[in-house]
């Protein structure tokens, strides 16, 4: 599970475009319980989403042309501008090119050669994440992809990733975990091939929860739908897909209990 000890290659950071921030900032209230604070006029509408006062999330407009509302996850790297250098020799795309913001670092939105969106943080003054792993907070996060190994393979040339498969119902799936340490103490996320042939490839980032089946009432209630339902995974947890009224997906997962 992730940590907020963020070393290259470690998701470090979650925001989400939307196109309309105030009822966005609403629903993940009622939702996950969160509180938006604006990170001030000169930050263009983008703000903090916290718990008694640690930042576990981010919230800003849709700037790009086009763009649809969804979350981004963020990886460390110890370089921005490197990262999109090799984010281009290998077939993939940099939308929007390495930049300072302010002081707090630099940071790249990219896209993987098969289309997955993601964005890399070279920390300034923000590491990354006040909070991980806790209740509401993110947890893991997950590639959906065509074919996972060659989606990896990229992946290892940014940040040197490594994986280990397990089988699941259905499916073969790839835990990630960073270059450094125990492989296994170090995991943070997977990879799995898209079910559907009409699914778009994309990063999904999961939320630690009390009780999903609590949490699919709230996000019915508020305005968003249920893609998966709660469902039990056999040392996992229990976990569940949802969409915000905008159309972000999300997942949350119940882990199951250690040992």
């Amino acid at each position: 599970m992730l940590g907020t000890q963020y070393i290259h290659g470690s998701p470090c950071w979650i925001d989400l475009g939307s196109p309309d921030t105030a009822a966005a900032a609403d629903f993940y209230a009622t939702v996950l319980g969160w509180e938006f604070r604006s990170a001030g006029p000169e930050a263009g509408g983008y703000g903090f989403f916290q718990q008694d006062g640690a930042t576990v999330a981010a919230l800003g407009p849709l700037t790009e042309e086009d763009a649809r509302s969804a979350w981004t996850v963020y990886f460390q790297t110890t370089d921005a501008d490197t990262s999109q250098m090799v984010t281009a020799a290998e077939g993939g795309r940099v939308r929007v090119r390495a930049m300072d913001v302010m002081d707090a670092g630099r940071m790249a939105a990219l896209t993987d050669p098969a289309g997955a969106e993601f964005a890399v943080w070279q920390p300034g003054s923000v590491r990354g994440l006040d909070r991980t792993s806790s209740r509401n907070t993110l947890v893991w996060v997950e590639l959906h992809t065509p074919d996972p190994e060659p989606a990896l393979e990229f992946y290892r040339s940014l940040f040197e990733w490594r994986w280990a498969e397990m089988e699941a119902p259905g499916m073969t799936y790839r835990v990630i975990s960073t270059a450094e340490g125990d492989q296994e103490t170090a995991s943070f996320g997977g990879a799995a091939e898209l079910q559907d042939s009409g699914e778009r490839p994309r990063w999904i980032p999961y939320i630690e929860v009390e009780d999903a089946d609590t949490t699919a009432d709230a996000v019915t209630v508020s305005g968003g739908r249920v893609l998966l339902p709660p469902a039990d995974i056999p040392d996992v947890g229990r976990l569940a897909w949802f969409a915000d009224p905008h159309g972000a997906e999300f997942a949350v997962l119940r882990p199951a209990p250690m040992g």
